[in-house]
């Protein structure tokens, strides 16, 4: 039989061997240390993290209250500047959309001053063109006035009267002052009665 134990040992595997000699008897042996220092009133967790800062590998696993801090920190300028970006991104857009409105209103406004000046062109042609009586009554002034006013005697009373109308207050004078009285007569009452 205590052969079969023996080959039994032997057949143990190294792992579990390993396991149950020293890791367990570690484990139990911390935790008893860990209890007692903490029951004594010693910060156990505390002293644990400051040594393990100390060791190169343990360091990177450990965080410590001021790199906590620090992570937080760091985390709320990420938070800040991913809010900046998105805020710039949304102004951004915003200008982009004013910047199209801008040229849409500006388009507006060239296509009705081109229709403004076509219209001033078309009316100021149309402005430029004498009418034919204001043609007639400029030939008028520049007639000798006695040679004026034999030809108004002849014309219809209300052409007459239109042509008066037409030229200064001066040849208009010498017109009449030219003609027969009865017909300078005739003429000034129509141009009165026309006035009013």
């Amino acid at each position: 039989m205590s052969k079969d134990v023996k080959t039994e040992m032997k057949k143990m595997n190294p792992i579990l061997w390993f396991l149950f000699a020293i890791v367990i008897p570690v484990a139990v042996a911390l935790t008893l240390t860990v209890i007692i220092f903490a029951v004594a009133g010693v910060n156990v967790i505390d002293w644990a993290k400051e040594k393990g800062n100390n060791i190169p590998v343990i360091s990177s696993l450990i965080t410590t209250p001021d790199e906590n801090k620090e992570e937080q920190q760091k985390e709320r300028v990420q938070e800040t500047a991913e809010n900046k970006d998105a805020e710039i991104e949304q102004l951004q857009q915003e200008t982009n959309d004013l910047q199209a409105t801008i040229e849409t209103l500006e388009q507006e406004i060239e296509k009705l001053e081109n229709r403004n000046t076509s219209r001033n062109e078309a009316e100021g042609d149309e402005a430029e063109e004498p009418s034919p009586l204001k043609t007639i009554s400029d030939s008028f002034k520049d007639m000798d006035s006695e040679q004026a006013a034999g030809i108004l005697q002849n014309l219809d009373n209300e052409m007459a009267v239109s042509i008066l109308k037409e030229v200064s207050n001066k040849v208009r004078g010498e017109l009449l002052g030219e003609m027969e009285a009865e017909k300078a007569a005739e003429l000034t009452q129509l141009f009165i009665s026309t006035q009013h």
